[in-house]
């Protein structure tokens, strides 16, 4: 049995629940995030809070349960709170600046590298090698500080790169004589 799926989700003030068979719209200050259920949980609002159940004693609908549960959870965070990635550039000349709402960097190629966010996450630059990913869905947020990370990755020699903010980077000993 699921002991996280077992939990209720509260809804904080302000979020609105609707829920619609196997859809469910969370409503927030920050926006709205619709989620689609599978067919193998339950899902039902009432006295505040959100909660999920298994519809048949399957492992399937087992496994289903807590992540879908995980999932209404992170939207009803998402709403009210917002999910944010820092990333930092490592290395001679590499940094970041808005150019409107794009990221502009300068990533040791040849030419700059313009990154055009995906609708819903926002981008900011605080120092030049210093960039922050916020939005309300962690998916999103997620799939956009990778792709940025991407242009790139953190090598093990030198430590250059972009990374995430308290990643490690395992280094490597260079060439002895």
């Amino acid at each position: 049995m699921s002991r996280l799926g077992k939990k209720p989700i509260p809804a904080p003030n302000g979020v609105t629940i609707t829920v619609k068979g196997q859809e469910v719209s969370v409503k927030g200050p920050k926006g709205t995030l619709n989620f689609r259920a599978h067919d193998d949980v339950e899902v039902s609002y009432g006295d505040g809070a959100l909660s999920v159940k298994p519809r048949f004693e399957t492992a399937r609908s087992r496994a289903l349960w807590g992540t879908t549960r995980a999932v209404l959870a992170n939207n009803v965070k998402g709403v009210t709170e917002g999910f944010e990635k820092n990333l930092e550039m490592t290395g001679v000349g590499y940094r970041a600046a808005m150019q409107g709402k794009n990221l502009q960097m300068q990533l040791g190629y040849s030419h700059e590298i313009i990154y055009q966010p995906p609708e819903g996450i926002t981008i900011a630059v605080g120092k030049p090698t210093e960039v922050k990913v916020s939005g309300i869905d962690p998916q999103a947020v997620g799939q956009a500080a990778s792709e940025i990370r991407s242009y790139r990755p953190p090598e093990p020699y030198k430590g250059k790169g972009v990374r995430y903010v308290g990643e490690f980077i395992r280094r490597k000993e260079g060439k002895k004589k």
